[in-house]
């Protein structure tokens, strides 16, 4: 992966990193993903290389935005969650699925360019195909 030096105002920079806390993610991975976002639509005939579909089967939360995120449910279980915290969590999970649309999107591409079966697939990646169930919201 290639690194790009990016000089911003403190203005942008603290936009950035409110809009990335509201969705969960870590500023790098907003900005990454906002760049996939705004780029991928100018782009419709170019076919993603398997490096690039590896990259978004692999994006998603950071350790810390999980443990947030654990915590909000754990508080919603127990019905302590305040106002706050809801519209967090609602934000939190809607960003997750936003994640796992595109995961499931890169990986149904990938098994196509590889012509391989989508389960074979993700055994070959270590992804579960059959997870326990999770309470997200």
């Amino acid at each position: 992966m290639t690194t790009i030096t990016l000089n911003l105002s403190p203005e942008l920079e603290h936009q950035i990193r409110t809009e990335a806390s509201r969705q969960g993610v870590e500023p790098h991975r907003y900005i990454l993903n906002a760049l996939q976002e705004h780029l991928q639509p100018r782009l419709p005939t170019t076919q993603p290389t398997e490096a690039d579909l590896l990259q978004q089967i692999n994006i998603g939360f950071s350790a810390k935005t999980w443990e947030e995120y654990h915590a909000l449910i754990t508080k919603r279980h127990a019905e302590t969650l305040t106002p706050e915290e809801h519209e967090q969590l609602i934000q939190m999970s809607d960003r997750l699925e936003q994640l796992n649309v595109t995961r499931i999107q890169a990986l149904i591409q990938l098994a196509t360019f590889r012509n391989q079966p989508l389960t074979d697939l993700m055994q070959t990646l270590g992804i579960n195909p059959h997870p326990d169930i999770v309470d997200y919201v």
